[in-house]
């Protein structure tokens, strides 16, 4: 008798377990499905997006090429095409050159678009911040200071890449604005920065000495020369930017 009890008892077990398979399995092969849809959706994803920057790369190493070669036209129609690509760092930086090629023909409101679609585009404070201070000086002696000085005042935080850069075009946007004690007041910071470069030092110290000779009259022609100095470029064409198209380390190029 005890083991007819047991023989029922297993079989309604094995029922209820039939009845709960039934009922879960539709549940569990969708999860499945849901799992496997999504890593092969980001296995394309990733797959695509290599692709571009892989494309982007060499597209923007063949516009340098073509500039280098003279050819001025196909190396703006191939930047062009990059700054449409969806390759952020090879974005920023193709809008940045497509913004020299403009500043260069002194089209300074189109170049000036350009860098700051270049630093909205930038996937990283370091091509970001080269943007932002390449708009700057290509306003630095036209635009109204209070202008200029919204530009440069977060790139001088501490920590952003290029804050000694956008510390001594500060200065020189204050002596074209007229205030000489204001600009002196920031040479002297530059002259004590121990990130700033002999070069940066040695303007400091020039522009502090021509203030405190009453020269200071003969200082907008320094500021203009300085603005003619490109801000200092990152990646040099063709080098190689990661999957997301973030840069590597500075590579300054740019005044010293």
């Amino acid at each position: 008798m005890t083991d007819l009890f047991e023989e029922v008892e297993e079989q309604l077990r094995s029922d209820r377990y039939r009845s709960l398979a039934r009922r879960t399995l539709p549940w569990i092969l969708a999860a499945v499905a849901l799992v496997l849809v999504a890593v092969l959706a980001y296995w394309g994803w990733d797959t695509w997006r290599s692709r571009e920057v892989a494309k982007a790369s060499e597209q923007y190493q063949a516009a340098g090429e073509a500039l280098a070669a003279g050819d001025r036209a196909k190396a703006q129609q191939l930047w062009t095409e990059v700054s449409q690509s969806s390759a952020g760092g090879y974005k920023s930086l193709a809008l940045m050159q497509l913004g020299a090629l403009n500043l260069d023909e002194n089209k300074t409101d189109e170049a000036v678009k350009l860098f700051d679609q270049a630093a909205s585009a930038a996937p990283d404070e370091l091509i970001g911040d080269a943007a932002r201070l390449k708009s700057a000086f290509a306003v630095l002696d036209t635009a109204p200071y209070k202008d200029v000085e919204a530009r440069l005042t977060p790139l001088i935080k501490d920590g952003r890449p290029y804050r000694v850069q956008a510390r001594e075009a500060l200065a020189f946007a204050k002596l074209m604005a007229g205030d000489t004690a204001g600009a002196r007041g920031d040479f002297v910071v530059l002259q004590q920065m121990l990130d700033a470069s002999d070069g940066v030092r040695a303007r400091a110290q020039a522009a502090i000495s021509l203030i405190d000779s009453g020269s200071a009259k003969a200082l907008p022609g320094v500021v203009k020369q300085a603005a003619a100095m490109p801000p200092p470029m990152m990646v040099q064409p063709g080098a190689v930017l990661g999957a997301d198209g973030a840069a590597p380390q500075p590579q300054a190029n740019g005044p010293q």
